[in-house]
């Protein structure tokens, strides 16, 4: 299973599901509350959380506000009946369940849950997060991608089908990405969106899988052979594009949380078991209510819905009477403390700021273990405590040694805050953070989980010191000796977890990762997140105010072309613009009463008419100022006058960093406007910023790891991987005789094929037949049989020991590897066959990160490496290392890891992100 597993629930379709589940039973309780609804969500929510484990979960819900599509479509699911009375009682209460069940329940005016839950998985995938999406609307399977998947309930059995990529290919017959043509044909009767009469969910499949897109079929729609489709698609082309308008989920919701918000840390079970009681739920009563004490006895092996092949963790029982925390609150008494401490390994220390974040917080105390059960708190910067530069000077000796170890739980914090205050780490890093995400990526991480799971104990949670919400205190407004049980405590935790895990990293084999590459790791990006970068406010307001006076140019022309002021955002407005008063073509009023303006429809006409193609610039311009030009400044840290992003090491299954606060690994590249935006990301004065990007860095290591002479030969000459590919797949003399439409193939399966692509699958990405899309695959694996080998050996191996590895040794558990679903057995071979290949790739810039990192130091330069982008790193370059620097960081990428063919590196430098890339 992977590290982070979010689930997101349609809250409306699984309560009107639950209603209609128990609608018979007519169940209430003594005060007359119809129940079924509420004990149908219940039900699916207990036996989800039991069998799934999510570690993320959120319920989205429609509000009674009109949404965007009503503005759009005044007939929009105009033919739904009125809401039960059942659901109108009982949704309030499903509510207020879901969040004493720890659940966040998300919803916004003008928006549908799709769209929310559209918006939220989006960010989840970008991240590498394994997203489920619990609904039963066929409308989300547009969704799906590499890392969603949805659930839908099984009518006939009473539980639920996993769906992926392929699964979707199979329900629609297209995969993800077509399925808003599709449904723009078949229509939505439930919403009251008609599409095409006469072209039924057989044939639209064929017609979309033929031409690629909606707007492609209507536009050959004369010399379709078959009447109806002929017909349909000519007659009704403004309706099926009005639909394809309306289907589609937005990904792009405004101000929505964030999937990393949506942490599950359990319910409040007494609560949980009131409301139940209420409720007149005897079960679920008995089983929140019915378990007081402050731990639960786990029952045998661990093991969810598909077979996971988790162990029971070992126990270790944790006797908080033998335990010695104490308080150092005097120099005399921290000298005696150091004096203890100074010859024991390992070291344990924990940090207590002011604030959560790293940059801004202060140090307020530090606590150090060595022997489990005995811990010690030293305050400082608060009253009653000591001065922080001679606690500092003391501790020296503790931290600097290069051969003890340095435990930490969320090491990277710590070492920031410590580091920021003046303190010379050298000693080797334990994260337990860390070592328990690399023994088992599913299990959540947090210190006080971990000490449940592992020790049989719940710690004294922080909330009892400083409150929630409005009224939450801070660590520095607390007197040490409220304090220090906690702080110590913490420290003593941590350290009898590491002396377990530090054995099971032993035992799975993965001290490599653990030593070599994710704890050295932390050091580095503690170093990149405090240094930032910086960001040219004038030029982003400068674009601002460009951008300002375009979108006032655009308005004044799409005016005068109107020959009137209307609301250019509004659709009804501005199709009666385009279509009635301007009369361009394809603008026929449909049954819906309102024309269609979507980017399809407009950039079908732009290339002949001006207004749709002022109407286009004006919306792309409108989204990059507000979601970019005009955000990205008030992100700047006011101290430091730079932007800190946070990396994430645990996010990712595969072991792929991870940005956020902010996530600049999604800043836009694919637009000359776009592009423009990493322009701002400047260097300080004296420096250059140069990029420095892993050319095809994955393929390369599928060429390694297969050991297939002919694409390894390919790279060693330096050919260009694809139109070599192209050239053999297609028994080509040379790689002249390739054209851009063999090598825009071959690019597809060279990248398709590793990873598991089927015959369909690429010859629906291709829009080829069928036996052509075979051909190619049993072309290739003829001409590379190393991959072919690859794939079976790989399938094997997770099917016999139930995880895949990286070359460093990196695990992922795959537990539905031998499921008896088809579906969720392929989707596993599909994450089996990718994650070795992945993974090294990511820990490859993992070690030239290190390597470059103590390098940097070592030679006292003065360049600093900033940013890590999937492949690619971003540094800032001295003026007076220029001749040096660049040259020896491309050497360390390209010599971080010994392959079987040559790592390639591209580099460029320039006075900005943009010039340098």
């Amino acid at each position: 299973m992977s590290r982070k597993l979010l689930f997101l629930l349609d809250g409306m379709a699984l309560a009107y599901r639950a209603h209609f589940a128990f609608i018979n039973s007519r169940l209430k309780n003594s005060e007359g509350i119809p129940t079924g609804p509420i004990m149908g969500f219940a039900n699916t929510l207990e036996k989800m959380l039991a069998e799934e484990e999510p570690t993320h979960i959120a319920v989205a819900w429609d509000t009674k506000a009109p949404t965007f599509r009503h503005e759009k479509d005044e007939e929009y699911k105009a033919n739904r009946p009125p809401q039960p009375e059942e659901l109108k009682i009982g949704i309030p209460l499903i509510k207020e369940m879901c969040e004493k069940w720890g659940i966040h329940c998300i919803e916004k005016d003008g928006f549908e849950a799709d769209d929310i839950i559209g918006t939220i998985a989006s960010g989840a995938n970008i991240d590498d997060v394994d997203v489920m999406l619990v609904t039963p609307d066929k409308d989300f399977m547009q969704l799906v991608h590499d890392h969603i998947r949805m659930m839908k309930p099984d009518n006939n059995n009473g539980g639920f089908n996993i769906i992926d990529r392929e699964g979707v290919q199979d329900y629609f017959g297209v995969y993800p990405e077509k399925v808003i043509d599709v449904l723009a044909i078949i229509g939505d009767t439930s919403d009251n969106i008609p599409g095409v009469p006469g072209i039924g969910k057989k044939g639209a499949p064929k017609l979309i899988k033929k031409y690629g897109s909606l707007e492609a079929a209507i536009e050959d729609a004369p010399n379709i052979k078959g009447k109806r489709a002929r017909e349909g698609l000519t007659e009704y082309a403004d309706q099926a594009l009005h639909a394809k308008d309306m289907v589609t989920i937005k990904t792009d919701v405004p101000e929505v949380q964030d999937w990393e918000e949506l942490a599950w840390e359990g319910a409040d079970k007494k609560e949980l078991g009131l409301f139940f009681k209420r409720m007149e739920f005897r079960t679920l009563t008995k089983k929140y209510l019915g378990e007081e004490g402050p731990v639960a006895e786990k029952e045998g092996d661990q093991t969810d819905l598909f077979g996971s092949f988790k162990e029971e963790a070992p126990k270790q029982e944790l006797d908080t009477n033998k335990v010695e925390y104490k308080l150092v609150n005097t120099i005399e008494d921290l000298e005696k403390v150091i004096k203890i401490l100074n010859n024991q390994d390992p070291l344990c220390f924990d940090t207590e700021t002011d604030s959560p974040d790293p940059v801004k917080a202060k140090l307020v105390g530090i606590s150090l273990s060595t022997t489990p059960g005995v811990a010690y708190y030293i305050p400082v910067n608060v009253d009653g405590g000591l001065d922080q530069n001679k606690v500092l000077e003391l501790m020296k000796p503790l931290f600097s040694d290069e051969d003890r170890i340095l435990v930490a739980h969320n090491y990277k914090f710590d070492h920031m805050m410590l580091t920021k205050a003046g303190l010379d780490i050298r000693a080797k890093a334990f994260d337990t953070m860390i070592a328990a995400y690399l023994i088992d990526s599913s299990q959540k991480l947090k210190m006080d989980e971990l000490a449940v799971n592992y020790l049989n104990y719940r710690p004294v949670p922080i909330e009892e010191l400083i409150g929630k919400g409005k009224n939450q205190k801070s660590m520095a407004d607390l007197e040490p000796k409220e304090i220090f049980q906690y702080a110590c405590e913490d420290a003593d935790i941590t350290l009898r977890l590491y002396e377990i895990f530090i054995e099971k990293l032993k035992e799975d084999e993965l001290e490599e990762i653990a030593w070599k590459v994710d704890f050295p790791l932390i050091e580095v990006l503690s170093d990149m997140e405090y240094k930032g970068i910086r960001l040219d406010v004038e030029m982003l307001e400068e674009f601002s105010i460009e951008l300002d006076k375009d979108l006032t140019e655009l308005e004044k022309q799409i005016y005068d072309k109107a020959g009137e002021e209307f609301n250019i955002n509004s659709p009804k407005q501005l199709g009666e613009i385009l279509f009635e008063k301007m009369g361009l073509p394809a603008g026929k009023k449909t049954k819906t009463g309102q024309y269609s303006t979507s980017e399809s429809v407009l950039s079908d006409m732009a290339p002949k008419y001006e207004m749709p193609q002022l109407i286009l610039d004006y919306r792309q311009l409108s989204k990059l100022k507000s979601t970019y030009v005009d955000a990205l400044p008030a992100l700047i840290d006011e101290y430091s006058g730079r932007i800190h992003t946070e990396f994430n090491q645990n996010v990712a299954a595969t072991g792929r960093l991870s940005s956020s606060n902010p996530n600049l690994q999604n800043i836009p590249i694919r637009t000359k406007r776009g592009r423009e935006i990493r322009k701002a990301f400047i260097a300080e004065d004296g420096y250059k910023i140069m990029s420095a990007d892993y050319s095809q860095v994955e393929l390369r290591v599928i060429a390694h790891i297969s050991e297939d002479e002919g694409m390894s030969e390919a790279f060693r000459k330096d050919e260009d991987i694809h139109s070599r590919t192209a050239k053999e797949i297609f028994d080509l003399d040379s790689i002249e005789e390739v054209t851009s439409d063999h090598r825009r193939k071959a690019k597809e399966v060279n990248f398709g094929i590793p990873y598991g692509v089927s015959a369909y699958g690429l010859a629906s990405r291709l829009g080829i037949e069928n036996n052509e899309g075979k051909e190619m695959i049993d072309q290739y694996f003829e001409r590379f049989p190393g991959i072919l080998d690859y794939i079976k050996e790989t399938k094997d191996y997770a099917r016999e020991h139930g995880f895949v590895k990286t070359l460093h040794g990196r695990r992922r558990y795959i537990p539905e590897i031998n499921s008896g679903n088809w579906n969720r057995r392929g989707f596993a071979e599909r994450t089996a066959i990718n994650m070795p290949i992945q993974g090294t790739a990511a820990d490859i810039i993992k070690l030239a990160m290190i390597n470059i990192h103590h390098w940097l130091i070592d030679e006292k330069k003065k360049s600093r490496m900033l940013i890590q982008v999937h492949d690619e790193l971003v540094f800032e370059i001295h003026e007076s290392e220029l001749d040096e620097v660049p040259d020896r960081i491309v050497s360390m990428m390209e010599h971080a890891y010994k392959l079987n063919v040559p790592l390639k590196v591209e580099a460029g430098i320039g006075e900005n992100w943009l010039e340098a890339h």
